[in-house]
């Protein structure tokens, strides 16, 4: 008895020890469940409410009311919503959100429905339009705008009324335009009081077809798209302004070239006008304008800037509720982006922020207009904390302490903010503070739903730009099982772009979780954020204008001189793997120095600038025209013959943001060159491969290092 109990404790002290294993990260961990089940735990649909300074959010089947005191009602639970909406086959509550202090709005079988707060009656509802698309609802006349073909409408419970009626096909109203550039992410804006509606006129009648091909169908069949390259005719872009009040629609009477930019669409607190930041062409100049918004006249030109690089508006402008002559705007004029506050007649109050820094956002004002709310890099460029200004002195104060990135919500009535904290190690921590930075309570400390994995160390670094006076950051990613005394194959992954941070202190530092799966299969992951990439100030960011590839890749190689100092590096077994610019820099990498990488894998790869769109590719490199050398020597198409290592392209066969016409050509230089390349194509995929077939994507990338290198 004594030897069968014996050998069941030593039996239970085995798989003890076996179930305190740390687990192996699967490719479906690293690409799907990294923001599923392994996610950080977030206080689901939490939101202030427009009024005042309560905040609600769901926890399991309630929806859930609080004040900042921390009283909580139960407003409403699951089965109250089914019952109300007579639908039993509902198990989770759909996105809702507040109208004012007493109504909430929710979507649910194809209608917008407006419910009270304790969901006991429906107060409002409109039926969406089946083939609408560009959906924008405004809360204060409850109507909706949508898009169907190229065409605007608006909708509300008096019926559908149509905006534009063009047949024709090249002409586009009320959608997105400048192919999502210049912080362009929709096509049609309501004025505060509804009364008017702006929204884009996009003509593409001279930007030629470009085809794409769906093979998916019996015979293959071409689906046409508008692509205006580089140097060639770009879309033409107007405003239009509905008045709901007469049906009439005026165009605003703007100033510039007929190919020029319409960016930042902002009203006026008492709706009456609008505000354009236009900019040229050629992107080195920007004129603010003001127009009336009853008769699309053209009132006045606020202010200008200039830059001999390019200028890129990004941001619209923020009014002061308390002094509605009053906005404040966001420029890097002086090398780094700041808030500046002006007055409706453009004059410049004065410059709030300034240093060595960037303003990241606005947050907002409190209600007085006296302090202006921003997140900022401040404290490190691997950071974001929110700070409080003065808007009259420009006294700055510091309200989160914590290293790491903070994201902030502004409570109604000014007087609090919600906190979304994480760092390296934390996954999610959401806190209650007033406006003078004082923490009120902890609304949630989430846990780690991936502690029982294995994930090597991952180390920051700084590392000595190409230019020997820059500091760049970079992330280091060992190996679970990490021992000094190995050498270890090393995987590069690059992006290396404008507008991106791949390294910061987020949890487990930004780091796209693959990398750390192949860390976990013996590799050491390695990421530099180059001279070119955002948050550094303008120097840093424009270092790379005319001739991109260029700067970038000297500071990549002296990442990999760092690498190659460490005495655990197998400086014979380097590879890299990007996607899109990260393609591009990949090609960069494999191409200039075919010494030092064995194995490169380029996803949706730039292979030359001449085929990329007017909006992004004149900004950074003006036209063919105007740069026929820094084209050239950005092309990676005259540098194919010096391929070495292996090297693996992948495109999807839908792409319209780098079509595949780079990997084509690419391609065909490399069969003249004598040189082999292997390649792999999505036939349904646009730029960015998405759902399983990502899982099925990663698995290709990784089986080609893992046989390659």
């Amino acid at each position: 008895m004594k030897n069968r109990m014996r050998w069941v404790f030593i039996l239970f002290l085995g798989l003890a020890r076996l179930a305190a294993q740390p687990r192996e990260l699967t490719l479906e961990d690293a690409v799907l469940n990294r923001y599923g089940t392994l996610a950080p735990e977030e206080l689901e649909q939490l939101q202030w409410l427009p009024v005042g300074a309560a905040y609600s959010y769901v926890k399991g089947d309630r929806f859930i009311k609080a004040d900042v005191r921390g009283r909580k009602t139960v407003l409403f639970d699951l089965e109250a919503l089914r019952a109300l909406l007579q639908a039993e086959d509902l198990n989770h509550f759909p996105k809702l959100s507040w109208v004012d202090g007493n109504r909430l709005a929710c979507i649910h079988r194809g209608k917008r429905l407006m419910i009270d707060a304790g969901a006991t009656k429906t107060l409002n509802e409109i039926p969406l339009p089946q083939a609408g698309e560009n959906l924008d609802f405004c809360p204060a006349n409850h109507t909706y705008a949508f898009t169907e073909a190229n065409n605007l409408y608006i909708r509300n419970k008096e019926g559908t009324k149509a905006i534009t009626e063009d047949p024709d096909a090249a002409h586009v109203y009320g959608q997105s335009v400048s192919r999502h550039e210049f912080g362009i992410s929709a096509g049609t804006f309501w004025s505060p009081q509804g009364r008017y509606l702006a929204f884009y006129r996009k003509d593409e009648s001279r930007v030629r077809d470009y085809p794409l091909v769906d093979y998916m169908t019996r015979e293959a069949e071409p689906e046409s798209i508008k692509y205006p390259m580089a140097g060639m005719s770009s879309e033409q872009l107007r405003i239009g302004v509905y008045d709901t009040g007469t049906g009439q629609t005026n165009y605003l009477q703007t100033q510039g070239g007929a190919e020029d930019y319409l960016t930042n669409i902002s009203w006026s607190p008492d709706g009456k006008y609008i505000f354009v930041q236009e900019l040229n062409r050629a992107q080195n100049h920007m004129e603010l304008n003001q127009f009336n918004a009853a008769t699309g006249a053209f009132v006045k030109t606020l202010f200008g800037e200039r830059h001999h690089t390019y200028v890129e508006p990004l941001h619209p402008l923020v009014f002061s509720e308390k002094h509605p002559h009053i906005f404040y705007f966001l420029s890097n004029r002086d090398g780094y982006h700041h808030v500046y506050k002006y007055d409706t007649n453009g004059r410049l109050r004065k410059q709030l922020t300034r240093g060595n820094w960037a303003v990241n956002d606005i947050l907002g004002l409190d209600k007085s207009g006296h302090s202006l709310f921003v997140e900022a890099t401040r404290a490190s460029p691997l950071e974001r904390q929110v700070y409080r200004v003065n808007t009259t002195t420009g006294a700055l104060r510091r309200l989160t302490r914590k290293p790491g990135t903070h994201r902030a919500e502004l409570s109604a009535d000014g007087k609090y903010f919600i906190d979304h904290y994480q760092d390296t190690e934390v996954p999610n921590v959401v806190n209650l503070f007033t406006t003078d930075g004082k923490l009120v309570r902890n609304l949630l400390t989430a846990k780690d739903n991936a502690a029982d994995y294995a994930f090597g160390e991952d180390k920051l670094v700084k590392i000595p730009a190409a230019d020997g006076e820059t500091t760049l950051y970079g992330r280091l990613i060992l190996p679970p099982d990490f021992t000094p005394a190995r050498k270890y194959p090393v995987i590069v992954y690059v992006y290396g772009g404008p507008h991106s941070q791949l390294v910061r202190r987020t949890w487990k530092n930004n780091a796209l979780w693959w990398q750390y799966y192949m860390a976990q299969k013996g590799y050491i992951a390695f990421t530099l954020d180059n001279r070119g990439t955002s948050y550094r100030g303008r120097a840093f960011e424009t270092v790379i204008h005319r001739r991109l590839g260029q700067v970038e890749t000297a500071d990549q190689m002296a990442g990999i001189d760092y690498l190659r100092s460490l005495p655990y590096i197998d400086a014979e077994r380097i590879g890299v793997y990007g996607w899109s610019y990260g393609g591009f820099m990949t090609l960069n990498l494999m191409l200039r120095h075919p010494e030092v990488f064995k194995v490169g894998v380029a996803g949706g790869p730039v292979v030359d600038w001449k085929m990329y769109e007017v909006m992004y590719g004149e900004r950074y490199m003006d036209t063919p025209q105007e740069n026929p050398g820094g084209y050239q020597n950005s092309s990676m198409l005259s540098l194919v013959s010096h391929l070495s290592g292996r090297l693996l392209l992948i495109s999807g066969v839908q792409d319209s943001t780098v079509v595949m016409q780079h990997t084509m050509q690419f391609l065909r230089c490399a069969i003249r060159a004598g040189k082999q390349v292997d390649l792999f194509v999505y036939p349904t995929q646009p730029h960015n491969v998405r759902g399983e077939d990502r899982v099925q994507l990663m698995e290709t990338v990784s089986r080609y290092f893992e046989e390659h290198l």
